[in-house]
């Protein structure tokens, strides 16, 4: 399940889909799953851990489930693989039966559900007996770069934004949380792990510009400033990052992806 903030698929793309394509990859290397399994992807979004899955990991189907009906079109616009199907439905009550699926994975969307244990508790529901469930979310209070810069000069523009602050906001984005709710939805041999890929922008316009699009929670934000106060945030930003002889800013984004089994006797296991 996704924000509602997250409407658009196009703004989300030049957002950080383009990043989040880098970790759904290193996600699957992680999880290292044998071939010919059933997948579902919860919060589904554009399609962008579907698409990775299909490319990385020979399922045998994989069903896409999201809230946003924009995004459910976006997805099947863009995944013609007959092994994936797109449906619109609700991380805290999936429209499917008990143990329907194998692998059960979820890209950067924990922290925008209402519920998170709930929706956990049917992650676990789904998955038959044995099988994986894993999920991933971005690293805000640290190693997302591209956002924690965003915020850190709010902040020093703008202290009594400090709440708006996704590192702040987001207190499940972290190992022992995320741990912790593996553990309580009863889930077995449960282990976290960082991700990190590299973000690499062009230039100040291709790290800014993106910002201007509306969709998030540091877009929303900027869209709610004054032209002036726009204006100060950007040169503030442009001053602090970290920018290559050529122009470049080469930035870091980071993940907590997290995964246990389910208990029962049918395992799914690595490689």
């Amino acid at each position: 399940m996704t924000s509602p903030v997250w409407a658009d698929g196009a703004a989300y793309e030049a957002y950080v889909g383009r990043w989040s394509r880098l970790v759904a990859a290193a996600f699957l290397h992680w999880l290292d799953l044998p071939a010919g399994r059933r997948w579902l992807d919860v919060g589904s979004g554009t399609g962008v851990l579907t698409s990775t899955v299909l490319t990385g990991a020979a399922p045998r189907q994989v069903v896409g489930v999201d809230p946003a009906a924009g995004f459910v079109a976006r997805a099947r616009a863009s995944v013609a693989d007959p092994r994936a199907v797109f449906t619109t439905g609700d991380a805290q009550a999936l429209p499917l039966p008990a143990g329907a699926v194998d692998v059960v994975v979820s890209g950067l969307v924990l922290n925008f559900v209402p519920e998170p244990a709930r929706a956990v508790a049917e992650f676990a529901r789904v998955a038959a007996p044995g099988g994986v469930v894993a999920a991933y979310v971005w690293d805000y209070a640290e190693g997302m770069a591209m956002m924690r810069y965003f915020w850190d000069a709010v902040i020093t523009l703008d202290p009594a934004a400090a709440g708006r602050d996704d590192g702040r906001r987001f207190s499940l984005c972290r190992p022992d949380a995320l741990r912790a709710l593996w553990d309580d939805a009863g889930l077995t041999d449960v282990s976290v792990q960082g991700l990190y890929v590299p973000t690499v922008f062009a230039g100040f316009a291709d790290y800014w510009t993106p910002f201007l699009g509306g969709q998030g929670s540091a877009p929303g934000y900027l869209a709610s400033l004054t032209e002036p106060e726009r204006n100060a945030l950007r040169n503030l930003l442009a001053a602090r990052l970290p920018a290559a002889p050529d122009g470049s800013i080469r930035l870091t984004a980071g993940a907590w992806a997290v995964r246990g089994i389910r208990p029962g006797s049918s395992g799914v296991r690595r490689r």
